[in-house]
């Protein structure tokens, strides 16, 4: 047996590589291209691909939704577009099907919430991840973060330099519990180094790592838990969302 034993389930890892159902196990024969960008923008990613003239390579299907594979050309570079579903289970289910079927460069794109003082619509850069919610202790050991490569990040920063916007690099918060970020947990985790707060970062980090493919993360930021005394939801950070698409699929293409 494999599995290395703990009092608590959730640090309990397992390293043998095959598991019961592996994400090809439907064995559908499609290639997909190496570069993807998963997006955690809601029907922004759909009028996206739209309006490029994207096509449909394949479907993910799940429980609630399927999740079209959107195929579009960036300078003769061809990428996949997907639409993220929100949660780390359900995200890192996807990517792992994704590189499965042939993606190996991953460039993810959403909000995030501010533990610090950053205005609506931030422009950050990750670069490790607090592994506070469950998903990546099934793709890696324990440990207190997930660090996002260096390629990968510089790809992203590359991108937001060259269309003259500022940006931050970042330690994130990625947890599963958005109604648990209480006030003693959210000033805990800014005095770890944490200035943002998301659901998936770590998990998707976790699942690349795993699976042999380099994962970045573009965030802008959406509510701010700055004060905890005085939550805002702001705009969730909407009039970034297009932005943020344009800005991930130029990153993906220099890595």
């Amino acid at each position: 047996m494999s599995v290395k034993k703990n009092e608590i389930p959730i640090l309990e890892y397992d390293d043998d590589p095959v598991a019961v159902i592996e994400p090809d196990h439907a064995k559908l024969g499609i290639k997909l291209p190496r570069k993807a960008v998963f997006a955690f923008l809601g029907g922004a990613v759909d009028r996206f691909a739209e309006k490029r003239g994207a096509t449909v390579a394949a479907e993910f299907e799940s429980a609630t939704k399927n999740y079209p594979v959107y195929l579009l050309k960036q300078n003769g570079t061809k990428i996949c577009l997907v639409q993220a579903p929100v949660g780390a289970p359900a995200a890192a289910q996807i990517l792992d099907w994704l590189i499965a079927y042939g993606v190996r460069e991953i460039i993810s794109g959403g909000s995030c919430g501010a533990l610090t003082d950053f205005d609506e619509g931030r422009f950050l850069v990750p670069r490790r991840a607090l592994r506070d919610e469950g998903t990546s202790y099934h793709y890696l050991p324990p440990s207190r973060f997930v660090e996002i490569p260096e390629a990968a990040r510089r790809a992203v920063e590359g991108a937001l330099t060259r269309n003259g916007l500022p940006y931050t690099e970042v330690v994130t918060w990625s947890t599963d519990g958005f109604f648990r970020e209480t006030k003693a947990k959210t000033e805990y985790r800014k005095s770890e180094g944490c200035s943002v707060v998301e659901m998936e970062c770590a998990a998707l980090a976790a699942c690349a790592e795993r699976r042999g493919a380099v994962f970045g993360e573009l965030l802008f930021t959406a509510d701010t838990l700055a004060d905890p005394d005085r939550y805002e939801e702001r705009n969730w950070g909407k009039a970034s969302f297009e932005r943020a698409l344009e800005l991930c699929i130029e990153a993906v293409c220099d890595l």
